[in-house]
């Protein structure tokens, strides 16, 4: 699956331009398998033949092996190409983005199980199916992703503003095909554009802004503390460490792990958007459509079956257009089997509330509750006004309702 070539320039030109070796296709398929040393012993016959150092004789291997990478085994018919793909990065000191990349890129029909060469080498790179985050060249066309290029400034769009790095590259053109097979649909459905676009917001793009050094905020105040925990941070720290042996052997392990690691997290981040965000988001717009039957104001939904709503009931809200928005929702508490009321905050993340329960009420509980309210069942309502508990689901209804009847100023 993977392999590192460090070929000297000497070697290369050894083999490209130099009359002293020579080699045939009929030893092809022996190159792909065999060791320097046997192919040189037995590549007289039909192979390869010539004299010069060892130095440049096993560069020349190298180099050879990867020429050939993708030509099948010979039969009486001749020689056959076979399809499997090959896909280059740089070798030396690896990077989430394309580790990634690499990952990402075998899920896809097009390079599925391809094998990983890990070099630097301009000439083997040509030579290659598909190139992350090395050669200088972004060419979807051609399967180029490389973007370190002056000039390079790829967005993922969408409205998203962030420059890409390889990882990002390979998930803008391959993405959509790999969300599909995770969730069994074909690309055209609306959820996978939907899940394509989650997994790029919440977990791909912050690989993009690391790699590229954006800052995730403008400030010019130092951190409170160091985050060193992210996925690029921890990938970092898998290359081999100054005081072991630096061998391309240690490298290409190190970087499997780096490709399983990033490759697992991606993974969970789409099968959790799959599995547990898009039937959430079908429960959300269901009673968001019902709104009404709650209350003719269209100010208070009920989820019929609780799950995660927040984000989704703000871009649901965005994306219907939903004039007036939802300033509370309703559901039930598993626990003490009881109904909460739980105000919309003003946007995602936000503590400040579109609009809180009566100031009248914070603090207070059961009976001193009811009381105040005129509400039979009260549980609690918290000192900040953000949520609120009833008895039963009546109770909780009726709250909502007489607190939007209490309004001071809606937001």
């Amino acid at each position: 699956m993977l392999r590192s070539l460090m070929i000297s320039q000497a070697a290369r030109r050894t083999l490209v331009s130099s009359p002293k070796w020579t080699f045939s296709a009929c030893s092809c398929s022996a190159l792909a398998s065999s060791s320097p040393a046997s192919w040189w012993t037995t590549a007289g016959v039909g192979g390869c033949s010539g004299s010069g150092g060892e130095r440049e004789r096993v560069g020349a291997w190298r180099l050879c092996r990867a020429m050939f990478a993708t030509l099948g085994a010979v039969d009486s018919g001749g020689l056959k190409r076979k399809m499997a793909k090959t896909v280059g990065t740089h070798n030396g000191t690896f990077h989430c983005d394309e580790a990634l990349g690499c990952f990402m890129i075998r899920l896809t029909d097009k390079f599925a199980d391809a094998e990983i060469v890990r070099t630097r080498d301009q000439k083997v790179l040509e030579t290659l199916d598909a190139v992350l985050d090395v050669g200088g060249v972004y060419d979807p066309e051609n399967d180029r992703y490389d973007h370190h290029q002056r000039g390079f400034d790829e967005k993922f769009g969408h409205g998203f503003v962030t420059k890409l790095s390889s990882a990002g590259l390979v998930y803008k053109h391959f993405g959509q095909e790999i969300v599909a097979k995770e969730l069994g649909l074909n690309q055209d459905h609306p959820d996978v554009q939907r899940v394509f676009l989650a997994v790029y917001k919440s977990f791909m793009e912050a690989i993009d802004g690391i790699d590229n050094g954006i800052n995730l905020y403008d400030t010019d105040k130092p951190p409170r503390y160091a985050n060193d925990t992210h996925l690029s941070a921890r990938v970092g720290r898998l290359n081999p460490d100054w005081m072991d042996e630096q061998t391309s052997e240690a490298e290409d392990e190190a970087f499997r792990k780096a490709m399983s690691l990033t490759g697992g997290e991606f993974l969970e981040s789409v099968r959790y958007y799959a599995k547990s965000w898009l039937p959430a988001r079908s429960i959300v717009a269901d009673c968001l459509a019902d709104r009404k039957e709650a209350d003719s104001s269209g100010e208070i939904m009920v989820l019929k079956q609780f799950c995660p709503w927040k984000g989704h009931l703000a871009e649901l809200e965005e994306e219907l257009k939903i004039d007036p928005k939802i300033k509370y929702v309703l559901y039930e508490d598993e626990r003490s089997k009881g109904w909460r009321v739980q105000a919309v905050s003003v946007g995602p993340g936000s503590f400040e509330s579109r609009l809180p329960l009566p100031a009248v009420w914070r603090g207070l509980r059961d009976d001193e509750l009811s009381r105040e309210s005129g509400i039979d069942g009260g549980v609690f309502v918290h000192m900040s006004g953000f949520i609120g508990g009833c008895k039963t689901f009546e109770g909780a209804l009726a709250l909502a309702k007489k607190a939007l009847t209490m309004r001071v100023q809606p937001m």
